[in-house]
């Protein structure tokens, strides 16, 4: 009988190697993006107190930041493919040491094609937060919301719900903002407006991130005219 339950447990153990092998290293294909950034940092360091964007591709693609906000020490580190999880996993390296004095966060959208739930979704972001308190308490953070896409329009629902978890979060939390981008990329009849978007129906064009550009700003010049 002994042996039969030694049999078991190691048979389980086993099964559960490529589990724990997968989420160790489920971080590690960003490395190289990560390391750019560090060398970057090194010879052209972001300000410190500046604005920071960070998250999914959605940011990463993101190129006109310093246009789109002239009067703003903008910066991005945005590293495409990545769920809040990687950001958390790489916040002590692209995120706490600059020491913004406002975060614009958008990730969340590959997490729900990945399958996690929007509970899961809501409760990555509010560990990312509470990771950016630990350090730095007096950083406004911004979501930007999930939005539409003709790529993932059978997820819609689930981003939804992520949304509606996350801006309920937000009204319950200190120096923070939820921006709804959802509404604005959808057609009068609640479809998604595949002009904004390039050839993949997945990531924004230019008209796009003008839409984007004019739901933040309001946003953004609120939290940096306000005092710490």
């Amino acid at each position: 009988m002994l042996k039969a339950v030694c049999l078991t447990c190691s048979l389980i153990s086993l099964a559960a190697l490529p589990l724990l092998a997968e989420e160790k290293s489920s971080s590690a294909k960003f490395e190289g993006e990560i390391q750019a950034y560090e060398a970057a940092d090194k010879t052209a360091p972001p300000p410190e107190g500046g604005v920071l964007f960070a998250g999914a591709s959605g940011i990463r693609m993101w190129k006109t930041l310093a246009q789109d906000f002239p009067n703003q020490k903008v910066f991005n580190r945005g590293f495409g493919g990545s769920q809040i999880a990687d950001v958390i996993h790489f916040a002590d390296r692209i995120v706490l040491p600059y020491k913004p004095r406002v975060i614009v966060f958008q990730a969340g959208g590959n997490d729900i094609n990945a399958g996690k739930t929007p509970e899961q979704v809501a409760a990555d972001f509010k560990t990312f937060v509470a990771k950016v308190r630990a350090k730095l308490p007096d950083t406004r953070i911004i979501f930007l919301s999930l939005q539409p896409s003709p790529a993932r329009w059978s997820q819609v629902d689930q981003q939804k719900q992520a949304n509606a978890l996350i801006e309920k979060q937000i009204a319950a939390s200190q120096n923070m903002a939820y921006i709804n981008a959802f509404d604005a990329f959808l057609t009068a009849d609640g479809k998604p407006r595949e002009e904004l978007f390039v050839a993949d129906k997945l990531h924004h064009n230019e008209a796009g991130y003008k839409v984007r550009v004019q739901l933040v700003r309001p946003f953004l010049e609120k939290a940096v005219a306000s005092p710490k």
